[in-house]
């Protein structure tokens, strides 16, 4: 899975944009400062970094021209600074893009995928996530149990779908919540629950005993870890 560093100290803006590429299928990792930032990117090795000038402990631009001396990662700055002054100076520091704040998600989620592509790291998402006789297709939005349509509701399916994409993980109610549903959901966290029971009736075939989405007692829920992506 393509892996994106987020060092971006506004925790709203962070997660909101770690929220939109973990929907595309990105792992996201994020820090809140600059020398955190920094030592992420030197030990987990992402194929891109979305990098703010403003940062405490260490300015941007630093990390930036670091980075570019110490490894190939691709660098999207992401500042308030807009003057054309601004941009060539983060580009001579050896960014790929430069964004400005406030930004549109959707956009910058095209400019990582673009800028991954342009270095040759894209991994192309998958488009069906296979497990025993369950197929997901994550391009028409559709699911089957040998080759017969099940009908979910939207937020079913979401939720399947986050979950099926990191087979094995835990992910807690709240992180379901903002993953499956969005980050400015509404609804309690127990609403989960209520969906995953009728997911469960639906693709398990006995939802007294699942056999696809597991309870983590404590935690919450995960999908069993061995799948096929094609």
């Amino acid at each position: 899975m393509t892996r994106v560093l987020i060092i971006e100290d506004d925790t709203k803006t962070s997660n909101l944009l770690r929220l939109y590429l973990q929907q595309e299928g990105y792992e996201v990792m994020a820090a809140r400062d600059g020398v955190g930032g920094l030592q992420l990117a030197r030990s987990k090795m992402p194929d891109l970094v979305v990098l703010d000038l403003m940062l405490p402990g260490m300015d941007g631009m630093d990390i930036c021209r670091t980075l570019r001396r110490e490894t190939g990662v691709p660098v999207i700055i992401l500042t308030a600074r807009s003057t054309q002054d601004d941009i060539l100076l983060g580009l001579d520091s050896g960014a790929d893009d430069y964004i400005t704040k406030p930004f549109n998600m959707r956009e910058a989620v095209a400019r990582v995928r673009t800028v991954l592509r342009r270095a040759g790291k894209s991994d192309a998402p998958p488009k069906e996530i296979i497990y025993g006789d369950l197929r997901i297709d994550l391009i028409r939005h559709e699911v089957s149990i040998q080759d017969v349509s099940i009908p979910l509701t939207p937020k079913e399916f979401k939720l399947l779908e986050t979950l099926a994409r990191e087979p094995g993980r835990a992910f807690s109610r709240l992180e379901l919540v903002e993953r499956a549903f969005g980050y400015d959901y509404e609804g309690l966290e127990r609403t989960v629950d209520a969906h995953v029971m009728n997911l469960r009736k639906k693709i398990e075939p006995d939802h007294t005993n699942p056999i696809y989405v597991e309870t983590v007692y404590g935690v919450g829920y995960r999908f069993v870890e061995k799948r096929t992506a094609v």
